[in-house]
């Protein structure tokens, strides 16, 4: 599982890098991650979760859809990344 984890949460971290941008506001630098974009990688990180605990196939996708209604705003247009 923790080689797993590994790979999948270093995918995730990859995904952050390739969708942030930098914007100032009052002089300061900030950075802006597209979530969004990175929502394939997420969804990994949970499956991988999802078989360590013994979640059922079922409660896997309510934490999927879960995540989509209410973290996402609804349907989320997702980009293909690696």
């Amino acid at each position: 599982m923790k080689s797993d984890l590994a790979v999948v949460s270093g995918n995730l971290s990859k995904c952050f890098r390739r969708h942030t941008t930098q914007w100032r506001k009052s002089g300061l630098l900030i950075d802006s991650i597209e979530t969004k974009l990175c929502k394939r990688q997420i969804d990994e990180i949970d499956c991988v979760l999802a078989k360590h605990y013994g979640f059922t196939d079922e409660e896997l996708d309510f934490i999927i859809n879960y995540d989509i209604k209410y973290r996402m705003g609804g349907a989320v247009e997702m980009e293909d990344e690696v």
